[in-house]
């Protein structure tokens, strides 16, 4: 009799669960790490595993329905660091589980230094060099990490550094990076970080299209700020009387009396004496 295909029935419909770190999956010495297992929401059982070569360990289970399971590593040490998964469970079925998740612990050794050949302020598409080096142990790994996550890693047969290419460069690039330093036999105890280089990939070009369109805007509005001050210059000047007008005002009013009055009696007789 062949075999009983149980695939169907361990998976279901059921998707595929997420597994991520909060602050980040690099972590000092003895600090806290929370660990979040995203299922469905009728999911009422998660459970957390830590893998080893060939086996797992439950490190713990949550109970109650929930579409996210949050679980604490309160104190990160050379126990609690390693690769983790985890899955759900739905009605009868459990889920398939999550890809591996790794979890550095960092602080074991003294830190490296790191450093670059080049500049720190690029434009997208260069490339950027960066060294990892230890001035006093040989390691035969190191990493680079950006903001407490890693992105590379550099193998060496043993030696004081190992370097880095990053690019072509976007603006994604931009960052503070650290570097660590450890031993293949121990891949997930770290050295300190080193001191952080600040990389910044600045796209010029659009910065000088946003500068001339800035200018172009200033340019086209000006004729409408000219027309605006001749218009309130007539106004004010249908206003306001002008000053040769005020000086002549009071002689004509005078002269107009004058001759009203002169009008007015000139009709009667003067007596000559």
């Amino acid at each position: 009799m062949a075999p009983r295909d149980t695939t169907l029935f361990y998976l279901g419909n059921l998707s595929i669960p997420t597994i991520s770190a909060t602050p980040g999956s690099v972590i000092p010495w003895n600090e806290s790490v929370k660990i979040l297992c995203g299922g469905t929401p009728e999911s009422y059982l998660y459970q957390l595993e830590i893998l080893g070569n060939s086996t797992y360990k439950v490190v713990e289970k949550k109970l109650g329905f929930q579409k996210t399971a949050e679980f604490v590593i309160k104190h990160m040490d050379t126990n609690t660091a390693g690769r983790y998964q985890c899955r759900y469970r739905k009605q009868y079925s459990w889920s398939v589980h999550s890809e591996a998740l790794e979890l550095v612990v960092t602080g074991l050794y003294d830190k490296p230094s790191l450093s670059t050949n080049g500049y720190l302020v690029v434009m997208p598409g260069e490339n950027v060099s960066l060294r990892c080096s230890s001035a006093h142990i040989s390691f035969n790994r190191f990493s680079l990490s950006k903001e407490r996550r890693a992105v590379l890693s550099q193998h060496q047969n043993g030696g004081r550094w190992g370097d880095f290419i990053l690019g072509p460069v976007n603006l994604s690039f931009s960052g503070i990076y650290t570097c660590y330093s450890w031993y293949s036999g121990s891949p997930y105890v770290w050295s300190a970080p080193s001191d952080a280089l600040q990389l910044v990939v600045t796209d010029t070009t659009n910065q000088d299209y946003t500068t001339e369109n800035l200018i172009r805007m200033g340019m086209a509005g000006l004729p409408l700020v000219v027309l605006l001050v001749i218009l309130a210059e007539n106004w004010l000047g249908r206003q306001v009387p002008h000053k040769e007008d005020q000086q002549e005002l009071p002689e004509l009013s005078c002269s107009r009396q004058k001759t009203q009055t002169e009008w007015t009696f000139g009709l009667t007789p003067r007596v000559t004496r």
